[in-house]
């Protein structure tokens, strides 16, 4: 089978197309024919060398979509389109393949007014979103912030929280035009950080209350900007770092509003938490509630392309690898 696999990682040079033997099912596992696949900065950090875990030669690629060849004795049917993430392409071979063997446990069916190209790119950003929203003891009425609006999780956040019944559900992000892209798509609680502050655009849309939760995979600067937006008993969680590994923060906007800050990691969650986030996921999915937004696709080997797309130009939305 073809696949697209890092023969090292010293950058995208390394990332080839190879023929391999096509995996075999074993005990817990379902053979599923890879549709799509979704690009996620993971890859990068993987091609980069700056993630320690993963060995070349590595098929990359974390999450996708696609139809079960063999359900082996699992509860999905053959020919049934499912959506999944998983530990695949970091310390085994990935999604960036025409055939995967993946975990039951991991899997979800995809709902049928959702493609598989979409399917392909929502699974990392939602359960992260639903697990790190619940995590914060998210309920209908709280004020959400999680800031870029164009990347996978602050736009996840954003739906999921828009529609389980939040009182605000805010983002930002650096680009006028993608804030008008934003406000076309129906997303009219974005900050424009190229025309004003973080701290005063949540102000003005809570009326001065501020946020109850904030969800930032942006790090950098704007942990610290997002973390002076908290109410009083509000929390931040951090769960990436593409603006920045460090942060300078002031410790007052913890203390005197008894506010705190936590981190979320995905794969560490107990198995409960991806069931009863697949649950709500798929019928929020199903009703139209939320919709994933798909930017550009590209062809498996074109995959150097697609992850250079995804970190250098920025996209609104996700990027997919059709197979």
């Amino acid at each position: 089978m073809r696949a697209m696999r890092a023969e090292g990682f010293r950058g995208y040079q390394d990332l080839k197309l190879v023929d391999i033997p096509k995996p075999k099912v074993s005990d817990g596992r379902v053979l599923v024919k890879i549709t799509a696949a979704g690009v996620t900065p993971l890859e990068h950090t993987i091609l980069s060398g700056a993630y320690p875990r993963a060995k070349a030669p590595l098929v990359l690629g974390s999450e996708g979509a696609g139809v079960v060849e063999d359900a082996n004795g699992s509860a999905f049917s053959t020919g049934a389109r499912v959506m999944f993430t998983g530990a695949y392409g970091v310390s085994e071979d990935g999604a960036y393949s025409e055939y995967l063997a993946v975990r039951k446990e991991n899997l979800s069916l995809i709902p049928g007014n959702i493609d598989d190209v979409s399917a392909a790119g929502l699974p990392v950003a939602y359960l992260t979103a639903h697990m790190a929203l619940s995590l914060a003891g998210f309920q209908a009425g709280k004020t959400v912030l999680s800031p870029a609006i164009g990347g996978s999780v602050g736009n996840a956040v954003t739906q999921l929280a828009r529609a389980m019944g939040a009182r605000h559900a805010m983002s930002t992000t650096t680009s006028h035009t993608k804030a008008e892209q934003a406000r076309t798509l129906g997303f009219d609680e974005v900050i424009d950080l190229s025309a004003g502050k973080l701290g005063e655009g949540v102000r003005r849309i809570t009326e001065g209350y501020g946020s109850d939760i904030v969800i930032d995979a942006i790090g950098g600067d704007v942990l610290s900007e997002a973390l002076s937006t908290l109410a009083m008993g509000g929390s931040l969680t951090t769960l990436g770092y593409s603006a920045g590994r460090k942060s300078t923060i002031d410790v007052t906007d913890l203390i005197w509003k008894r506010a705190s800050m936590k981190s979320f990691s995905l794969f560490s969650q107990p198995p409960e938490m991806w069931s009863a986030a697949w649950k709500v996921i798929v019928a929020l999915l199903a009703s139209g509630a939320i919709k994933p937004i798909v930017a550009q696709t590209f062809a498996l080997e074109d995959a150097a392309e697609a992850l250079r797309y995804q970190i250098e130009s920025r996209p609104f939305g996700r990027v997919v690898l059709k197979i």
